[in-house]
């Protein structure tokens, strides 16, 4: 542990001008007590959701890997634009709290920008509700000219570090960009309120404090980033997706928003606001750190701007006595684990990897959302919201102050953070030597990463699946990582690669998010003994594309290629004879739906490929135009039909998300939804993984999901509350058999191939993971996980008496099938193929489990 370090100069900022001021040595304590792990976030849990991170709602079909707008980089500043208003909402749930409703903010922002010449306002997307979404610039004004060199000198930054680590110009007039997002999830409201007023001050103040902050920086910020959940008072978009779970995966369109403005405007710091955590709580974390971060600069600017926000927070006299209002707390100073920037999934450390130094998670310390926001009185609630808005606002100003102040060293530490990566060097391990000023540094916050030299995707029949190949690299592309395709075939580490392989070298200003996004990943289950949420991720594993990691190469990368913009297109369809669609990408499932619903008749291959007569031929070229997939020649028969399968779905928002991603007619029903009474005439097979109890139906909904399920109609059903309902209606014999329920990762499978896991990759998700015993005579393994340890990231221990860890499901059935005594096709998974629409592939053994369960 390390020993408090005496005064440091930190920041905070009145209403008219940012003030300097000393921190004493008193409010840098060594580490206290761990506080307890499970209020970040407003203390919510992610709901049945718990699994996902994802309320129940419907989806609608989103294109994979769309990337957010541009956003525009001609012109000078001040950039006008007249927003149109929405009609008024009475309904809107931040009325009740005093708060801006979101149709007031287009008038709102149209004043702001009439204030003067440092506002501007732009459109920076549509939320999947459609909604704008506002992007705010505050800075001094610009000529065309003065916009254009300031581009230069970001994109200099990025790809040219070494030299940019030299420019004189840089040095003096760069202007440092910092970007403040704000509720991200709709009902923790206040830093949109917050922001508003930080823009007014901003644009009426005269002191020159201000105006130097104004010549030196750009301010951006996302005045709402959830405007579906402000609206409605929800957590979720309308979607029913956790932004704040959703980068990496990027699958709505608010979060390409975010990630398009952090490509484009290259924040060096960063601010994301949240809440509620009483006392105010201001990022760092506890272990375990990202490892693919250039961590020490990291901490060197995140500690020492949560030491000025704290201040700026405790100066504006709130107390617990007389307001309620804890002092703040900063997790890697006052906690030893729990709240931790391990997975890339969250605003905040997303930013990191877009060349950000210093980026916080701020949670404002009062609830006025769920139970709270319906029983308290509003007087209560608007006090409450008051308060709130007032320290997200002194966050905002000391970070502000902060980055004026340490403007020299922000950017310099941006532009080695990117010098790191083009160069190929290793990382520096945070100790109070690399990153002196910060106290309690351990043993406990070193992880770092050995880079790999290159990243090679393959071409041809190196190329599990050419449609996934695609989507991976349109993603790559899609987070700024630079990526080429080889024009010749080419030998690398011993390896034969193709014409048209993709090959992502890692000596890159980006590495971190092109690693973040392809390496394996690491099982972190020894490190500590908690995690926030999900430990283990990995496109390069789940997204079903073949990716070889090249360790070292001797010299350069010998590799005559291009730098590209997007994949090359995959599709085609052979010139003669019947078609032989495979079924292992989602896209394939999408193809494939779409020609069951125009009404071609397909068959089903004995491994679950489809097989389409050659009389649809003009329809597949469509297809394979729109999906990349690959319709091959093919002379086999199919052993049966397959037909257009409209699906019964008690499920999470991201399943939903998934289903109709690949194509599927999607009737949602809970337990309720059935005691209501439900026309089964209208569905094809029934999918359960959430919100249905069996044990809860009324007589009248049990005798007709008996009667439709004895009527030769399947059920899929999936994790704990899939199988529930599995034994408690009597039909596969199976016996579930829970892991610890904190576990999450990436895990090694053996499939067994066939209509379900035919094709299917070696690698899985799981969450809270389930294995199946006591199988019943004709039950049949599809899936098992992997012998030894099958977790190859993420965090998964056995539970306290020893049970429920890898050891106990290595070897075992993660997916099995059957038919009951009635006669029910069941299929059930003890593994996550459809977590937050992550892993894309392992969508098709879901997919296919539908297709072949239907009546």
């Amino acid at each position: 542990m390390g020993i408090p370090r005496p005064v440091l100069l930190t920041t905070a900022v009145t209403a008219g001008a940012l003030l300097l001021a000393p921190l004493p040595a008193s409010a840098v304590p060594g580490r206290a007590d761990p506080r307890p792990h499970h209020v970040r976030d407003s203390g919510a849990q992610d709901s049945a959701a718990g699994r996902t991170g994802q309320a129940s709602a419907a989806a609608p079909l989103a294109a994979l890997g769309t990337p957010g707008p541009v956003l525009r980089k001609d012109g000078g500043y001040p950039r006008r634009t007249v927003l149109e208003a929405p009609p008024e909402n009475p309904a809107d749930k931040s009325i009740k709290l005093g708060l801006t409703p979101y149709h007031a903010l287009a008038p709102r922002l149209n004043a702001l920008q009439e204030l003067g010449n440092r506002v501007s306002v732009e459109v920076a997307g549509r939320s999947a509700g459609g909604h704008d979404l506002y992007l705010v610039t505050v800075t001094a004004p610009e000529t065309e000219r003065e916009a254009r060199e300031q581009d230069r000198m970001r994109e200099r930054i990025e790809d040219s570090p070494a030299a940019a680590a030299k420019d004189r110009g840089i040095k003096s007039g760069y202007k440092t960009p910092v970007f403040i997002n704000n509720n991200i999830h709709g009902n923790e409201w206040e830093g949109t309120d917050a922001a508003l007023k930080l823009i007014e001050e901003l644009a009426k103040a005269k002191d020159n404090r201000t105006k130097d902050l104004l010549a030196k920086n750009r301010i951006y910020l996302n005045v709402t980033s959830n405007p579906d959940g402000r609206i409605a008072g929800t957590r979720p978009n309308a979607s029913g997706f956790d932004l704040n779970r959703d980068f990496i995966t990027a699958s709505q369109p608010e979060t390409r928003a975010v990630r398009q403005i952090a490509i484009d405007k290259q924040p060096a710091v960063m601010l994301d606001l949240h809440g509620y955590v009483n006392g105010t709580l201001i990022e760092p974390t506890t272990p375990p750190h990202g490892e693919n971060y250039e961590y020490d600069l990291f901490l060197k600017n995140s500690y020492a701007n949560a030491l000025g926000m704290e201040k700026a927070v405790n100066d504006l006299g709130y107390t617990p006595a007389k307001d309620g209002v804890q002092p703040p707390v900063i997790p890697f100073r006052d906690q030893q684990e729990g709240w931790d920037d391990w997975p890339p999934i969250f605003t905040p450390q997303y930013m990191a990897f877009q060349g950000a130094v210093a980026t916080h998670t701020i949670e404002i310390p009062l609830r006025v959302n769920g139970t709270d926001y319906t029983n308290l009185p509003v007087e209560e609630l608007r006090r409450r919201s008051a308060i709130n808005t007032d320290i997200a606002g002194a966050a905002m100003r000391a970070a502000l102050g902060y980055t004026l102040d340490h403007r020299a060293s922000v950017i310099a530490d941006q532009i080695e953070t990117f010098r790191r990566g083009a160069a190929g060097e290793t990382q520096r391990p945070v100790s109070e030597e690399t990153v002196p000023g910060v106290p309690g540094i351990g043993p406990e916050d070193v992880y770092t990463t050995e880079f790999p030299r290159a990243y090679v995707i393959p071409a041809g029949g190196g190329q599990r699946s050419a449609p996934a190949a695609a989507r991976l690299v349109d993603h790559l592309i899609a987070n700024d990582v630079r990526v080429e395709q080889a024009r010749s075939g080419f030998r690398l580490a011993g390896r034969s690669y193709p014409a048209g392989s993709y090959v992502v070298d890692m000596h890159q200003p980006k590495r971190g998010v092109a690693n973040v996004i392809l390496a394996a990943g690491r099982d972190i289950s020894a490190d500590v003994s908690t995690m926030y949420d999900i430990s283990g991720w990995s496109l390069g594993l789940l997204w079903g594309a073949s990716v070889d990691t090249v360790q070292k190469v001797t010299g350069g990368l010998d590799i005559a290629g291009r730098t590209v913009q997007a994949a090359s297109p995959t599709g085609s369809v052979a010139g003669h004879g019947d078609l032989r669609l495979r079924l292992d990408d989602p896209k394939e499932l999408a193809a494939l739906n779409s020609l069951l619903g125009q009404g071609v008749k397909v068959r089903r291959a004995a491994d679950g490929a489809a097989i389409v007569p050659s009389s649809a031929r003009r329809q597949a070229r469509v297809l394979a135009d729109r999906y990349g997939v690959v319709f091959a020649a093919t002379k086999e028969k199919g052993t049966g039909s397959l037909h257009r399968t409209r699906v019964a779905a008690a499920v999470t928002a991201g399943e939903q998300f998934a289903l109709r991603e690949m194509g599927f007619e999607v009737l949602p029903v809970s337990t309720a939804t059935l005691n209501a009474g439900f026309d089964w005439s209208t569905a094809d097979v029934l999918y359960v993984s959430s919100g249905l109890q069996y044990g809860g139906l009324n007589p009248a909904a049990r005798e007709a999901l008996d009667g439709f399920l004895d009527g030769g109609a399947g059920l899929v059903a999936l994790g704990s509350a899939g199988a529930a309902f599995n034994t408690a209606a009597g039909l596969l014999a199976a016996t579930p058999v829970a892991g610890n329920g904190d576990a999450n990762g990436v895990v090694r499978v053996a499939n067994a191939g066939g209509r379900i896991t035919g094709g299917a990759p070696a690698h899985t998700f799981v969450y809270s993971p389930l294995w199946f015993t006591g199988l019943g005579t004709g039950v049949r393994v599809e899936q098992s996980y992997g012998t030894g340890n099958p977790l190859v990231s993420g965090h998964w221990r056995a539970n306290e008496n020893g049970a429920g860890g890898p050891a106990d499901a290595a070897g075992k059935p993660s997916i099995v099938s059957g038919t009951s005594a009635q006669g029910t096709p069941v299929v059930l998974f003890g593994t996550e193929p459809l977590f937050r629409d992550h892993p894309k592939g392992a969508f098709a053994q879901l997919g296919r489990a539908l297709l072949g369960s239907a009546k």
